[in-house]
Order: C-alpha cells, then structure tokens, then sequence
C-alpha cells in the first residue's frame, strides 16, 4: 500500500513538471517579439543635382538645348566680330558701338560669341558699354571673346587708352624660366579682361618656337623648349582662371616650326606624327585636362593626314587625332576662317561645314558670315550634318557659358 501511494505521488510530481514547462513555454512564445509584417518599400526619390555641379550644368544645358529653334542652335556654333553683323552692300565695315542694325542681324543670325579686334577697341568707358550692351541684349547671352596674349598681340595692351599692365612677350617670360611669372601674367591680364566684360582670352599660345625662320609665332610662344612651354602654358591657364577668364590653346598641332603665315596662304608642316608628340604637342598635352578649349591652326600635315586639308578641316587630325588617340573631350574652335589659308581655297559656307564635319565646335570669324549660317542651316536640314552632331557641339558651348555663369536659367 505504502509502495502504491509512493508510486502516485511521483506521478502527480511528473503532471505537475510538466504543466509547469509547458505554461513556461507558452508564456515565452507570447512574450516573444512578432517579425514585423513585409511591406513594400518606396523607391528612392532622386535627388536635384546641385547648382553649379557638373551634373547641374549638363541637365540645365539640355533643357536650354531643347527650348530653341535650329537656327539658334546653329548660331551658337559662330564667333564673329562685330563688323560681320554690319554688312551694307556687301561691304562690311568696323563699329566701336552696338547699334540697331546689329541687332536686326542677330534676330535672324544669332551668333554665339562675339570677337573684338582693336577696330572695336578705343577706351576704357567705350568697351565697358559695348560688352554690356552685347551681354545684355539677347535672350542666349553672346560670349565675348579677344586675343590678348600680351606682346605684340594685345587689343588692349597695345591702346594707349588703357591703363593696363603690359608685356615686351610671351618669350620674355619664358625666358625667366619660373612658370610663376606665366601664373602671374595670366591673373594680370586677365583681372583687367574680366573687369572689361571679356569672358574668352583666344590664349596662351602653346606654339613651340623651334623655327628661327617663324615669321608669325616667334616671341609669342614661351619658347623653344617643349618643356618649359609646356611649364609655363599650364600656369597660364592657372592664372587666367583664378579670375574666371576661359582660356584657348592654340595653334594645334603647332605652328611653331612653319616659315609661312597662315593668314596669307597655304603653310605646310612636314614633320610626321611621332615627332610632333616629342616636341610641338607636349605643351598641348600638359594643359589639356585643364585648358576650356583649343585651337585648330590652318596648317597642313601631308606626312600625317591623307586628305590634304588644313589642321582645322580634317577629321583625321580633330577626330582620330585631337579626340581620339589623345582624349581630349573639351571644346574646339577653329582659328579665323577669314585666313589666307582658307578663303584662297574654301568658300565661308564650305570651310564652316567642313571643319564642323572634322570635329570643330566653334567657328570663328567665316569671311562671309550670313553664308556660312545658311549653309550650316541647310546641311542639319538636309540630313549632311545630323541632329546628334549639332547637339553634341551646341551642347558643349552651352555647358561652357553655364560654367562660366555668361548665361543662368533664371536669366534665361
């Protein structure tokens, strides 16, 4: 009896164990936290790109594209001075004023930028009102351009008018041989530029002066080394932007071994592509990630292109050349299409398309700028020139002007 009693004992213990584990579960099971429920998560908002970045600048520089009409965009594509927007009779003439006529032309032929020569250059007071008024007067702002190299090519340094600092060469600072006096020149003459309204300084020259017989380039390069010019160009650059001026590199590939001048006629470099780059291109190289754009010179390279053409109208020198083998993805202008080199050969319509063609952006100075316009108009509409072509130079300019605030959306 004692034996069974013992028996039901345990096994009462045993149920009550077991209830008491089994309620301690359960209470674990209801304090334990729940997996929340999935739910579908919102996609991420893009964000605006922020004023002023690059990012920024391509999206405004897009819709600007968008909002205009051929002709403006093929205007944008032109660099002209004033005298081209003065044409009566066919004979154009030069002004030192913006006036009404220029503005008529503009309405039907809106040029992107416009160059100043020391015709258009007479004082301090006259050129202040003359930049304001071209800056002023249009819905897609004009750049304005000048050579001002100092030296010998100066359109201000060389007007008595002005009370600039002034410069024997270019050579003459090379010859210092501290590229801090190249900085220093280009702060200098740009400050007094951009205090003129001028947005674009056609400078520094990147020429490498390695022909004592050079009758066009000479004392305007840094020099005759590769490297120093190369040295100095770059601290040009430097300097020209530390005050906001864009700057172009010029006379690509180098016109500094040529004994013609391209302004009178047809001018040859024989030299074959390998020695360029261990000479003349060097400087060229060491300021392309950091130059705005450069300048196609006039000059032929029979031992490096097939077709015959200047630098400036061949696409194996701007295209496969310049942008392909050496990566340059900047702006390129041609040098003045009113040169010798051009118009004994090309007519204005011509030599725009062709250099268009080639792989140049900009367009400087055709000699007869309303056919040049309208021979641009008529190849994007015909098909010769595509849409994608003109929107990719357009496109460059336009990035530029929002780079340098020469136009803003608001103002726009």
């Amino acid at each position: 009896m004692t034996a069974f009693i013992s028996k039901m004992i345990a096994l009462f213990m045993s149920i009550i164990a077991f209830f008491t584990v089994a309620i301690q579960f359960v209470n674990k099971q209801e304090a334990a936290p729940t997996e929340p429920a999935e739910t579908e998560t919102a996609e991420p908002q893009p964000t605006e790109p922020q004023p002023g970045s690059e990012a920024w600048i391509q999206a405004e520089a897009q819709k600007l594209y968008d909002d205009m009409t051929l002709r403006e965009r093929v205007g944008q594509l032109f660099c002209v001075a004033p005298e081209a927007l003065q044409v009566k009779d066919g004979v154009s003439y030069s002004s030192t004023v913006w006036n009404d006529a220029m503005d008529e032309v503009m309405a039907d032929y809106p040029a992107g930028g416009i160059i100043f020569f020391g015709a258009n250059v007479e004082n301090p007071s006259q050129l202040t009102a003359l930049t304001e008024r071209v800056h002023a007067s249009y819905a897609i702002t004009p750049m304005i351009a000048i050579d001002e190299e100092g030296g010998r090519v100066a359109r201000i340094g060389r007007n008595t008018n002005f009370d600039v600092p002034r410069f024997d060469s270019m050579e003459a600072v090379g010859d210092t041989g501290d590229p801090q006096n190249a900085y220093d020149a280009g702060v200098a003459i740009g400050t007094y530029l951009a205090g003129y309204g001028i947005d674009i300084d056609f400078a520094p020259v990147a020429d490498v002066n390695t022909n004592p017989s050079n009758i066009v380039i000479g004392d305007r390069a840094f020099g005759s080394d590769p490297e120093l010019v190369a040295d100095m160009v770059t601290a040009a650059v430097e300097g020209f932007h530390e005050v906001g001026i864009i700057t172009s590199l010029k006379h690509f590939p180098g016109h500094g071994d040529t004994t013609g001048d391209t302004h009178d006629g047809y001018v040859a470099v024989t030299k074959e592509w390998e020695e360029l780059k261990s000479c003349e291109l060097i400087p060229f190289l060491a300021a392309m990630d950091s130059t705005d754009m450069i300048m196609a010179a006039h000059i032929t390279l029979p031992n490096i292109t097939s077709d015959g053409l200047p630098a400036s109208l061949s696409y194996e020198m701007l295209t496969e050349k310049l942008r392909g083998e050496l990566g340059y993805d900047g702006l390129i202008a041609t040098d003045s299409l009113s040169m010798g080199a051009i118009v004994n050969t090309y007519g204005s319509a011509e030599s725009a398309k062709t250099a268009f063609l080639a792989g140049a952006d900009l367009l400087l100075m055709p000699r007869d700028y309303i056919d040049a316009f309208d021979g641009m108009v008529q190849a994007v509409e015909s098909g010769e020139i595509t849409g994608q072509r003109l929107e990719e130079s357009v496109l460059r300019i336009l990035q530029l002007k929002l780079r340098y605030e020469i136009i803003t959306p608001e103002a726009e």
